[in-house]
């Protein structure tokens, strides 16, 4: 799985020399969202919820082809939160599986394409880092293939020891028949 595309357009701010050799860097987020969209985070979901991130997530890279019922499961053991106009509709989501004491992992993420481009990304991940419930995390981490910028400009930086971790990956796993 994959932090998805997010909202990676701009390009990063520098500080890519201090990360590579793991200084502190500030935090400079882009400039807040347009005021007429005006978002909200939100961490209540409903079923008319779940079936628009089932419709984007299951079209991604990360997890083609995700039965609805498997997003339902994954969502009911996350810390889910939606990015809302101020109308209520989904214009954005973010999956952290986390401990809420020491480790997350950030996944899941996307902003709906009509919605790219206006820093609504960048201002939902944000708010992720700052949620009350993932302070002083020893550990925040994930996996993105695009947005490395974006993300680094909220202090993630590649793994310090990528030869220490290990994964077991089933990529095809939505596209085989389920089992018996």
């Amino acid at each position: 799985m994959s932090a998805g595309p997010g909202d990676a357009s701009p390009a990063e701010s520098g500080g890519a020399a201090d990360r590579a050799a793991g200084h502190a860097v500030s935090v400079q987020p882009l400039a807040p969202p347009a005021p007429d969209v005006a978002p909200q985070l939100d961490e209540r979901w409903t079923e008319d919820d779940l079936a628009v991130i089932h419709g984007v997530i299951s079209r991604t890279y990360w997890a083609e082809g995700i039965p609805l019922d498997v997003m339902r499961r994954a969502m009911a053991g996350s810390l889910n939160l939606l990015m809302r106009s101020r109308a209520g509709a989904v214009l954005g989501y973010a999956r952290v599986v986390t401990d809420r004491a020491t480790f997350a992992y950030l996944c899941d993420v996307f902003v709906l394409e009509a919605r790219r481009g206006q820093g609504l990304g960048d201002w939902m991940i944000g708010q992720v880092v700052a949620h009350p419930a993932l302070r002083g995390l020893r550990r925040f981490s994930l996996f993105t293939r695009d947005a490395h910028a974006l993300y680094a400009r909220h202090g993630f930086t590649p793994l310090a020891a990528p030869e220490r971790g290990m994964e077991r990956v089933r990529p095809d796993i939505y596209r085989q028949p389920p089992p018996r």
